[in-house]
């Protein structure tokens, strides 16, 4: 098992004219929140996607983030570090597939998989419209097709994702990082 595994946690997003800010907080397996985890924050129309996680809203301690290994790369990669810059993961989107079905890969200490939205329909219409509260269900499988992690956006105004954790190698900073680059890197 994994030093930082959370079996469930949702991802709110709030909205600012500059930065998106984000608080991650473990839950139940209802989706209520019952502990805060991390506070992130991302600057809109950056050149180079970065995304720190703090431990609190004052910002004093950095505790996790992502960054990405190039500018402006449509299949940029993207390293996940602990507090110390140490990387635990890495994500990338690739955009051949994801043409039709977005499509992310992701590795971690001792698992591989990918991601793709769970239904092709609503991939599609999300493509050709510009309905902004339309759900988006993520299901990250390994090699072997075994669930490493879900992201779930339901239907709504404001972007609340659940989150679910069945295999525990998974770093919740690891999920954590992904699930709020599916928000980020989606909505552009």
């Amino acid at each position: 098992m994994t030093e930082m595994y959370l079996p469930h946690f949702v991802v709110k997003q709030k909205l600012t004219m500059m930065i998106n800010r984000y608080e991650v907080s473990e839950s139940d397996e209802a989706g209520t929140p019952t502990r805060l985890m991390a506070l992130a924050e991302q600057k809109r129309l950056a050149f180079k996607e970065q995304v720190t996680f703090f431990s609190d809203a004052g910002k004093s301690r950095p505790v996790f983030g992502f960054k990405a290994r190039q500018r402006l790369d449509l299949n940029a990669g993207y390293d996940i570090t602990d507090e110390s810059g140490a990387q635990i993961g890495f994500f990338r989107k690739d955009f051949g597939a994801s043409l039709l079905r977005s499509t992310f890969h992701i590795e971690g200490p001792g698992y591989a998989g990918t991601g793709r939205e769970r239904n092709q329909v609503v991939a599609l219409v999300r493509r050709f419209t510009e309905l902004p509260f339309l759900p988006i269900h993520f299901d990250f499988l390994d090699d072997a097709g075994q669930t490493l992690f879900s992201v779930e956006r339901a239907m709504s105004i404001g972007d609340r994702y659940r989150v679910s954790v069945p295999d525990q190698r998974v770093d919740f900073r690891v999920a954590a990082s992904v699930a709020v680059a599916l928000d980020a890197l989606m909505s552009r």
